[in-house]
């Protein structure tokens, strides 16, 4: 009963993470299609949340197939990064879930989002339009670049999946340094630096 309670509560966390996450983003695609007036500009966005859907689901990806023994070698060399990518490579599942799944479909749903606002936007420019006909090919658009993607992005996160979580380690690195907070916390036996 108990690992039936500890996944209730992580699902229920995760639903809770996505929902404020989903506001949030909504909220700043909407505000900034409100100050697009070019069409080519909206379109630049669509892409650029299609391209950082691919991306977080690369990383949820490589969390899971990369190999832990590189990088614990990188670690006792003290390789700035490799420490934060070892523990990214422990917590695999956690990775997995808020990449690929929270911002990764967080990042679906925002383009299909804004698909449909360029639609409206290309009716109300030029009423002649089928509407839908522009729906469909739209929607095509949309699943075509997130669908296909998020299959090169794969293929690209498993065969380099360890210098992919060394790289995210390295950036996690320099955020800890800036800030002075630990994204995931040191395991129980596992040796701390001290400052």
């Amino acid at each position: 009963m108990p690992e039936q309670t500890k996944w209730l509560r992580s699902g229920l966390r995760y639903a809770i993470l996505t929902f404020c996450f989903s506001l949030l983003f909504s909220y700043l695609a909407e505000v900034l299609m409100r100050q697009i007036v070019v069409l080519f500009l909206a379109f630049l966005l669509l892409l650029l949340v299609i391209l950082i859907g691919i991306i977080f689901d690369m990383i949820g990806f490589a969390a899971a197939a990369a190999e832990l023994s590189p990088l614990n070698a990188r670690a006792a060399n003290r390789v700035m990064g490799a420490r934060q990518a070892v523990r990214l490579i422990k917590n695999a599942d956690q990775v997995a879930v808020i990449c690929s799944d929270v911002m990764g479909d967080i990042s679906s749903t925002l383009a299909g989002s804004l698909g449909t606002v360029i639609v409206f936007r290309l009716l109300a420019n030029r009423p002649g339009i089928e509407s839908g006909l522009l729906t469909t090919v739209m929607t095509g658009f949309v699943a075509a670049l997130s669908v296909g993607g998020k299959a090169l992005g794969k293929g690209i996160a498993l065969r380099e999946a360890t210098e992919i979580m060394f790289r995210i380690g390295q950036l996690l690195a320099w955020i800890e340094r800036l800030t002075g907070y630990e994204i995931f916390h040191p395991a129980k036996g596992e040796r701390v630096k001290k400052k």
